[in-house]
């Protein structure tokens, strides 16, 4: 179910409301490089416990997403359009939230949160680069000591066996 926001007439939906190629234009047009083929967008899509969507004026403004696998849950992607971020928006950088001046972004992940919630997990867990730290502890995540993120593409690994 969508519900308006008042300020800016933005549409919040289930992700039901876009497909593989609106939200491969919404990468593109963010600078995102996902690399990735429409059928792998899709796939991805399915495969999100929960997908939220902002549209204003049936353009695609900002998503976030999160998976889960009944026990833990990750807070995978909040992009929005740096033009609905704010003035303190300045990098724009792979759709990063920056500066949340009408508080989409916001809105957008506390319902992944918590769809993720009702789904019974003990535990949602998010990486932030920079600025993001900031937005992630505005939404109630603490700092872990000692925790290192790290990354690989999966290309880079040669079946075994």
């Amino acid at each position: 179910m969508a519900e308006d926001d008042k300020s800016l007439n933005v549409t919040y939906g289930t992700g039901e409301d876009t497909d593989a190629q609106e939200l491969t234009l919404f990468y593109e047009r963010l600078q995102h490089d996902i690399a990735a083929r429409p059928e792998q967008i899709e796939q991805m899509m399915n495969a999100s416990t929960a997908f939220v969507t902002a549209h204003r004026a049936g353009e695609l403004i900002g998503i976030a997403r999160g998976v889960c696998d009944g026990l833990r849950g990750y807070l995978t992607e909040c992009k929005l359009d740096p033009v609905y971020q704010g003035p303190a928006a300045v990098t724009g950088t792979d759709g990063r939230i920056e500066h949340d001046e009408h508080g989409i972004a916001a809105e957008m992940a506390r319902r992944v949160l918590a769809a993720m919630a009702t789904a019974g997990v003990a535990r949602i867990d998010v990486l932030a680069w920079g600025t993001e730290v900031d937005f992630c502890e505005e939404l109630g995540f603490k700092r872990q000591g000692g925790l290192v993120g790290l990354t690989m593409q999966a290309a880079n690994q040669t079946p075994t066996g």
